[in-house]
């Protein structure tokens, strides 16, 4: 496979495994009944503020391998956007780029390589954030479409491309250049083609009403014809028409896509007919209510919004001009309609203006769903303009005639936080003590950790590790992570001292479990007693998983 090649790759291909773990802290929730609160709404909505790249570290432990519809609005690289190569990749050739605004073609001969610098590490994270089933669809346009489909046939693999679909911005050029532009690129692919689920398209009432009626008062609803021959090999032999002994045969170089058994079945329950005649060519009979109600999407958009009506919108929710072509929230409404169910959840790490929520809210708001997004925005006004926008949309805006209801919603407002490991690779004592055990649960069980004073609870009485205590305990079980699946976890930990796991210590496990995942910094109990009583040590901080 063609790979392709650019000034520092060897420098960043491995760098989202360098890329620190960040804790997030919770600035504030939002909820469209209650409006702003200090606690977290735990809606499963987030925002946050801060460099995309920590941000989806940080999204790991509870994400990884969930998420269904990842949609990206990166900067196109046309030499004008302004933005700025800020990774801190350890390396003079690339440290020399910090801090620089990525010029033009000409002014600034490394501009793809930049651009190719910053996405790769970033593609390489959206890759593991994204579920089995899903897909990942990338705006951009003929800058470095190019560039990105090679990338992401690195990535992603080859055979998981989906397809370009072309987007029809604009209605006209405006005479720039040779062959003006009016169309911008949806690179698309899946995590894996075979487990991929596209619900596709729904379809129209409009499309329902030209291509099904219901002409013969078919007890099965309405339907419509479909050819019952195929291009490729298949069954061969003449139908012969019940009512007047004519025998079809399938067209040249085509073949009957039933063997002889099922076509018979299918004429004798009325789902292969002779035209409204009776004498003509034998065709199936397709019932709408056998169908899926949707259909595959295709390759060009050009009635799912333009740039002009992303201005309009954005300027009548928060009165400002300051994105150049702010997507319409009706585009992207598509892109997630056609890849998600109800309860799926969708990532944005280019958020920008907060477009991909408004489009979540919306469908949610149109189909009853609960979907939930993800938005990362490393600008200062990730709070003032993305975060505003979210809480406008749920809560209604505009006035008189102008008025949009509300769609309903809440959210969590994150900024990213300090690493969790500090530069020797130890556990960073200035994170709170909650967010460590919170990280070590999610690492262990990928589920959400519930700090009620109980820990996860699932437990289990019986296999206690201590001899003299046979009895579960259920309060104050201080160091008790949670119980999952038969397996209880313990974080011995203490930020002022070194933990030992010795019999003293299993004093302190309170909760009986089919199974025991200690967490300490050392380990006194002897192999067998271990085997025994079905205990798994962990070092601190050695065996704690690194995302």
């Amino acid at each position: 496979m063609p790979t392709l090649n650019w000034i520092g790759k060897d420098k960043v291909i491995s760098h989202h495994q360098d890329v620190p773990y960040r804790v997030l802290d919770h600035k504030y929730g939002f909820d469209s009944e209650s409006g702003l609160m200090d606690k977290e709404s735990k809606c499963g909505n987030k925002i946050i503020h801060g460099d995309n790249l920590e941000a989806l570290k940080s999204l790991l432990p509870e994400y990884e391998g969930k998420v269904k519809c990842i949609y990206i609005d990166p900067p196109y690289n046309t030499g004008n956007e302004g933005w700025v190569y800020n990774d801190n990749v350890n390396h003079p050739k690339i440290k020399k780029w910090l801090g620089e605004v990525v010029g033009k073609d000409g002014e600034d001969l490394s501009r793809h390589d930049k651009w190719l610098c910053m996405m790769y590490p970033r593609l390489k994270l959206l890759h593991k954030l994204l579920a089995n089933e899903g897909a990942i669809f990338i705006s951009i346009d003929d800058n470095e479409q190019a560039n990105l489909k090679l990338i992401c046939d690195e990535i992603f693999g080859i055979r998981n491309f989906l397809g370009n679909i072309l987007w029809k911005k604009k209605t006209n050029g405006n005479n720039m250049g040779h062959i003006p532009s009016v169309h911008d690129f949806f690179v698309c692919y899946a995590k894996d083609q075979e487990k991929l689920v596209l619900p596709g398209v729904p379809l129209s009432v409009e499309y329902l009403d030209k291509n099904f009626s219901n002409p013969d008062n078919d007890p099965r609803g309405a339907w419509k014809t479909a050819d019952l021959s195929a291009n490729h090999k298949g069954p061969y032999f003449p139908i012969t028409n019940p009512h007047s002994g004519a025998e079809h045969y399938p067209p040249n170089g085509r073949y009957w896509v039933f063997n002889e058994i099922e076509v018979l079945k299918r004429i004798t329950d009325g789902r292969i007919i002779f035209g409204k005649t009776g004498n003509t060519k034998p065709v199936q009979k397709k019932f709408l209510n056998e169908k899926s109600g949707r259909k595959k999407p295709e390759s060009w958009w050009d009635k799912h919004g333009y740039n002009s009506d992303g201005m309009t919108e954005l300027s009548g929710l928060l009165g400002t001009k300051k994105f150049d072509h702010p997507k319409p929230s009706v585009t992207i409404n598509h892109i997630i309609n056609i890849s998600t169910f109800p309860d799926d959840i969708i990532l944005d790490s280019f958020a920008g203006s907060g477009t991909t929520a408004h489009a979540v809210l919306n469908l949610n708001k149109q189909d009853g769903g609960n979907r939930k997004f993800i938005l990362v925005e490393m600008e200062d006004y990730a709070n003032d303009i993305t975060a505003e926008r979210v809480k406008r949309v749920a809560k209604g805006y505009g006035s008189g005639s102008k008025a949009v209801a509300g769609t309903g919603g809440a959210f969590d407002f994150y900024e990213l936080g300090l690493p969790l490991f500090d530069e020797n690779q130890n556990l960073n004592e200035q994170v709170e003590l909650e967010k460590i055990r919170e990280y070590i649960w999610f690492s262990e069980t990928r589920t959400a950790y519930i700090n009620d004073g109980l820990g996860n609870q699932e437990s289990t009485l019986k296999n206690h590790p201590s001899e003299g205590n046979q009895e579960s305990e259920i309060k104050n079980d201080t160091y008790k992570l949670g119980v999952k699946e038969g397996t209880v976890y313990y974080f011995i930990y203490e930020k002022e001292r070194l933990t030992t796991l010795d019999f003293d210590a299993l004093e302190l496990i309170k909760t009986s479990g089919e199974q025991y995942v200690i967490y300490a910094d050392n380990c006194l109990l002897p192999k067998e007693f271990m085997a025994k009583k079905n205990i798994i040590f962990k070092k601190i901080p050695r065996d704690i998983t690194r995302f």
